[in-house]
């Protein structure tokens, strides 16, 4: 979001809730559509968002 310069009142203008921001914020689970959205809205891949915590 920094590199892209988007804020979290774009994501949620553009189909984030803050119950979703708040999960994000947590390190929580989000859903695969929530992944999706994010892609779109940033303009991205999965890659480039989910970090693989291998334990």
């Amino acid at each position: 979001m920094k590199k892209k310069d988007i804020s979290q009142y774009y994501l949620l203008k553009n189909g984030i809730d803050n119950k979703t921001l708040n999960r994000l914020k947590h390190n929580q689970n989000i859903t695969v559509l929530t992944l999706l959205r994010l892609c779109v809205i940033l303009d991205c891949t999965p890659n480039d968002i989910l970090k693989l915590d291998k334990e």
